[in-house]
Order: structure tokens, then C-alpha cells, then sequence
């Protein structure tokens, strides 16, 4: 699968909850179950206001031609040895000069994750969540745990699968004695949203998923389940350390 269309599938959870990106959700849907990666699709992505910069941000620091290059989208959703090569300033200068966060928090908020950069913050949608997006909402449901909990990539394994039903376990989000962690393993029925895709169409029991807004985006391998575990982990730890 491509970058662009791997790209879309992470993004259309939340767009079809007009939390992110234009108000194209069907357009986007279609270019999925169609399979077809085009300029169109290309265009709609790149109106993400988040998540593109960012991709941006990851294929120039790492001298990559295409934001949507494979790897590129891996990185930022999943985690890969990308983020490893960018330097603090330059993730600082582009949260600031591209991002505009310094307009978006307020003083003490951009203060804290200054803070984060600092001691290690990476360009990972993780680190967005936890850092950037919870304190930057301006509905008060944005500040939730639930809330934060889908906006996270979480890895998920299949249970069993019954017609467009796909039963998985994951760990979701907790806030306990003032920290954030993952919890234990939940049951969750979810269906399955986009049902072209060979891979999502395959599942059997025992196979690892990545889940985002309650949309199953891939199978993924073990590799990457480990690595967006780091990952997240990383950026829940540093999140900790200003609660």
C-alpha cells in the first residue's frame, strides 16, 4: 500500500468526526474504497492543518522528497527511525514557525512543551495528542480521557471476526493518581468501516491492528506494534512529568 492511501485510512476517523481536516469525509471514504490514490486525494490531505505539516516536517528533516512517502506517514502515525533524525531546534522552529503553537497555547502551556522538546519530544502523533491537542481544544470534551484515548493510535488484536464485526483487545488510555497509562486489555466490538481493503477484509484472530477514532487503519506486524508502543509510551512519559 502506498503513503497516500495508508495516510487516509488514519485520517479518516477523526475527519468523520470533524476533528481534523476539510469537511470532505466522503470524498475521502471514496477515494479508499476505490483504492485509488490520485491528485484529488493528494489535495484533501494536504488540508490537514496538523497533520500534514508535520509530515512535511518529518520528510525534510530527513531529506525526503514526498511528505506522503511511505515512511513518512509510518513515522508520524506509527513510529519509525525517521523521527531518531531530526534535530530539538528543528522540531522546535517548526512547531513554531509552520505549527504556529506559540499563537494557538497559551503562555504556560507553550511553555510546557517547549519544555517537552527540551528533553526529548519527537514529531509523533502521540506526542500531539498528549502535549499539544489537550491543551489546545476549546470544546471541554477535547479534555477527556476517552476523548484523548481514541485520538490515540493504539495497537489492537484481533479477537474473532463475525461478518463486519471485528472484535479486538486493546489498551486504552487511564488517568490514575494523577498519571496517565495504559490499562488493562478491553474488549471492544468494532465494525469494520472500511471493508475494500484486502488486509482489513482478511483478519483472522491473532493479528495485530492499528486502531485510531474506532476505525481499524492496518494490520501491522509485530515490529510495528513494538515500535508505536515505544513511542507512545515515550510521549505519555513526558506527559507525566507536567501533570
Amino acid at each position: 500500500m502506498d503513503g497516500l492511501l495508508r495516510c487516509s485510512r488514519y485520517a479518516f476517523g477523526p475527519n468523520r468526526l470533524y476533528y481534523c481536516g476539510p469537511d470532505q469525509n466522503r470524498e475521502i471514504f471514496s477515494h479508499i474504497v476505490e483504492n485509488e490514490g490520485d491528485l484529488g486525494l493528494v489535495e484533501l490531505l494536504t488540508k490537514f492543518e496538523t497533520m500534514y505539516p508535520y509530515l512535511r516536517h518529518i520528510a525534510l528533516a530527513n531529506k525526503i522528497r514526498e511528505p506522503l512517502d511511505e515512511k513518512v506517514v509510518e513515522a508520524y502515525w506509527i513510529g519509525n527511525k525517521l523521527l531518531d533524525n531530526i534535530p530539538k531546534q528543528k522540531f522546535y522552529s517548526y512547531l513554531v514557525d509552520d505549527l504556529r503553537i506559540k499563537d494557538k497555547l497559551d503562555t504556560k502551556s507553550f511553555e510546557l512543551v517547549k519544555s517537552k522538546i527540551g528533553t526529548g519530544a519527537l514529531p509523533h502523533h502521540s506526542f500531539h495528542v498528549l502535549d499539544i491537542w489537550r491543551r489546545s481544544g476549546k470544546e471541554e470534551r477535547i479534555h477527556s480521557i476517552s476523548n484523548m484515548s481514541e485520538c490515540l493510535v493504539r495497537v489492537g488484536e484481533v479477537i474473532s471476526v463475525s461478518g463486519p464485526f471485528i472484535t479486538i483487545k486493546s489498551e486504552p488510555l487511564v488517568y490514575e493518581n494523577g498519571k496517565l497509562s495504559f490499562g488493562p486489555m478491553e474488549k471492544t466490538q468494532l465494525l469494520r468501516e472500511l471493508e475494500s481493503d484486502y488486509d482489513i477484509e482478511q483478519l483472522k484472530a491473532g493479528d495485530l491492528v492499528s486502531i485510531h477514532w474506532s476505525v481499524i487503519c492496518e494490520k501491522i506486524t509485530k515490529r510495528q506494534a513494538e515500535n508505536l508502543k515505544k513511542y507512545t509510551n515515550w510521549h505519555i512519559k513526558l506527559a507525566n512529568e507536567t501533570l
